[in-house]
Formats: structure tokens, sequence, C-alpha cells
């Protein structure tokens, strides 16, 4: 029998005055065995900044050929395709080929990512929307994590102020951009 995941429930005050949404979110999700707090966090913050109608998790770490996000419009067709983590190039390369906005947020070697991207020669690898998150500030945020989570998420001119369940952190997402061949 196999191990499930930790269910965890995540309440974000999200107040993104760049985007002007200002919305509260209850968010519910399974932490895969397998899937780090760094990678839960980075995950439920691409939520919280990607924030818009019909954005959602996928079925999970369990599914190959689902992105961490995507988001679908009324009639179920696929909109964005949002990673978390280090995706290969020939994973991006099939979603660049299924939709038209592929958006990954990254912690790990972006630079290396981009370059990687254009190397490859990945399908319309120019148009993907490549984004690096501070890991130190994921792990501090991981620490905080519960089966109930309290967030308060403000951002600000690009700078992210974030309090988890009473610890407060900010940092900033640097947009990386590809290289072109």
């Amino acid at each position: 029998m196999a191990i499930g995941g930790t269910v965890r429930r995540f309440e974000v005050e999200l107040a993104d005055s760049d985007r002007g949404i200002y919305e509260t979110l209850d968010l519910r999700t399974a932490q895969h065995p397998s899937e780090s707090g760094r990678y839960l966090v980075a995950r439920i913050l691409a939520r919280a900044l990607e924030h818009a109608e019909g954005i959602d998790f996928s079925r999970g770490l369990d599914v190959d050929d689902e992105p961490a996000l995507w988001q679908k419009n009324l009639r179920g067709e696929l909109q964005a395709w949002i990673e978390v983590g280090s995706p290969s190039t020939e994973r991006l390369h099939r979603a660049t080929k299924q939709v038209k906005r592929v958006v990954v947020y990254t912690w790990r070697k972006a630079d290396e990512l981009a370059a990687a991207i254009t190397e490859a020669g990945v399908h319309r690898g120019d148009t993907i929307e490549l984004r690096e998150l501070d890991g130190s500030f994921l792990d501090i945020v991981a620490a905080t994590l519960d089966r109930v989570n309290r967030w308060s998420v403000s951002v600000t001119g690009g700078t992210i102020y974030l309090t988890a369940n009473d610890v407060a952190c900010e940092t900033s997402v640097r947009a990386v951009a590809i290289p072109e061949k």
C-alpha cells in the first residue's frame, strides 16, 4: 500500500497591488511524500502570484504529463502551463506546443535553464516566462508549514512581502530572459 500525501490548507490573504488583485484564497493541496517543503511553498506562492480565473493545481506529482499548475478557460481548454522547479527542456518543448503561455518558477540555476532552453531549440522557447525565486526565502517559509497555514501575501513594486504563520519575510522574483540563439 502506497503512503498518501499530507493534505495542507492555505488561507491566503492576497494583496497584489502590481496587478490590482485583492482576494482571500482558500487553497487545499496534498503534499506528495516525495515533495519537499521548498517545492510546496514555491507551488503555493506560484498559485498566489498567478491568481486569475481558471487557475488551479493539476493532479499532482504522480502525473508526468501535467504541470504543477494550469489555467483553463470555461470550456476546459488549457490557457497556461505553470511549472515549478527545474523541468526538462523536453517537457518545456511539449508544453509550448500545447499552450500559448508557459511559466516556470524555479530556485535552481535559472540562468543555466534559460541557456539550456535556447541550446535545445525548445519550440517558442523565447516566449517562456522564467522566474527565479530565492531558495533561502522558500526554506524560511517551509519551516513554518503546518496542516493549516495562514499567509498574508502582498506584492508591491515587484517585491513580495509574506507573513506565513506569524513569520514575516520578503523577497523578489527575478525575471530571467531566455537568450536568443
